[in-house]
């Protein structure tokens, strides 16, 4: 499999410093790698120095060094904003300070984990929503991901790892990043780190090893953070060509939403990294039928179908509820009417041995032939 050459294709300090430049909003860029151990922070720190050596005020938000000592020479001569010690369960944690970071006021502020879940006494429940603050409040980020942290990879991830990701970062998040670098390292120098103590304790190496750290996890995971970087550098040029994120689409997407579906959570992942592969806006439709009314299905229904809506919107949806005797006609009707192009759906259920008439798939292929539609 080919490699990226870094240096190459990496842009450089003094490139994110023109964009802090040209606008007074927060800018984001953003460090990713295939996994822990890569050098992100250890890159994210080179960069803050390259930075405090220009002349810019760059402060150290929080970095997790992992007692790594090349990440430690690293944070020597930068500035440490406190962190805020929070107890939970009787263990001691260290967060970020976000209130202090923005009183201080930094040019730029480096932020590592993006997906890191907070402690209770934090402002935010996660670090990607304090890094959200920061860029409000006219503070430029530098900050760090894994591949396996997006969300609309989730599912990808399960299938390709057998590992399920408990902390996530919404698609859009990633996607507003003014610039993402991909930190790649090959999975035998990973492993050689690991084996070496620099990537977790040596009680968990050989864990690491027989699990996550595998050969075939590590080229995989390499293989989807090549991809993912080249979608979202693809997707930039486009925007910044047309002026405009849908100008140049490809089509426009709709996955139908139900209240009986197994696994809404697949759907809207395959839904949103679909729509961000045809740079189109995508939408999640549910059909709201007389025998789905609030007073005729139970609360923990309802509670399923509006957690489902929710996530939809957080993953850069636009959400779309519809009441219609019949679920079928309400998505053709929508299809047609938005220019909807590929439609996305759950498989369907085994028909019934007395079912007379055409299925709910089968009249969509029948009333859109020309949509594409995608069974999850």
């Amino acid at each position: 499999m080919a490699t990226v050459e870094n240096d190459k294709l990496r842009p450089s300090a003094d490139e994110f410093l023109s964009i802090i430049r040209q606008q007074q909003t927060g800018k984001l860029k953003i460090y990713l790698g295939p996994c822990p151990g890569v050098g992100k922070t250890y890159q994210m720190l080179i960069e803050g120095n390259r930075l405090k050596r220009r002349g810019i005020d760059v402060v150290i938000g929080y970095v997790e060094p992992h007692d790594r000592s090349e990440t430690r020479s690293q944070i020597a001569d930068l500035e440490v904003v406190p962190p805020l010690v929070a107890q939970y369960h009787g263990i001691t944690l260290s967060e970020m300070d976000l209130d202090a970071v923005i009183q201080r006021k930094p040019t730029v502020a480096l932020v590592d984990e993006l997906a890191h879940t907070n402690a209770p006494q934090s402002r935010n429940r996660k670090r990607y929503e304090d890094v959200e603050d920061l860029l409000r409040e006219g503070i430029n980020v530098i900050t760090t991901v894994n591949i396996q942290h997006f969300e609309s990879l989730y599912n990808v991830v399960e299938d390709a790892t057998g590992v399920r990701v408990k902390e996530r970062v919404p698609d859009e998040v990633i996607a507003r990043a003014d610039q993402i670098v991909n930190i790649d390292l090959p999975a035998e120098d990973l492993q050689e780190r690991l084996q070496a103590g620099k990537i977790y304790p040596k009680e968990r190496i050989e864990a690491a090893l027989a699990n996550f750290f595998t050969t075939k996890n590590l080229t995989r995971l390499r293989e989807m953070t090549l991809s993912e970087t080249a979608n979202l550098l693809d997707r930039q040029e486009r925007v910044a060509a047309d002026q405009g994120p849908n100008v140049n689409a490809l089509g426009q997407v709709m996955v139908a939403i139900s209240s009986q579906g197994p696994d809404p959570g697949r759907l809207l992942r395959k839904t949103a990294r679909l729509a961000a592969q045809l740079n189109a806006e995508w939408y999640a439709v549910y059909v709201r039928t007389p025998q789905e009314s609030a007073v005729r299905i139970d609360a923990t229904v309802q509670r399923r179908v509006a957690d489902t809506l929710e996530t939809a919107q957080k993953m850069g949806g636009l959400v779309i509820s519809l009441k219609h005797d019949n679920v079928a006609q309400a998505l053709v009707s929508f299809a047609k009417e938005y220019g909807i192009t590929h439609v996305v759906l759950g498989r369907p259920k085994p028909k019934r041995l007395h079912w007379v008439g055409l299925s709910m798939h089968e009249m969509l292929m029948r009333e859109l032939p020309d949509v594409d539609l995608i069974i999850v």
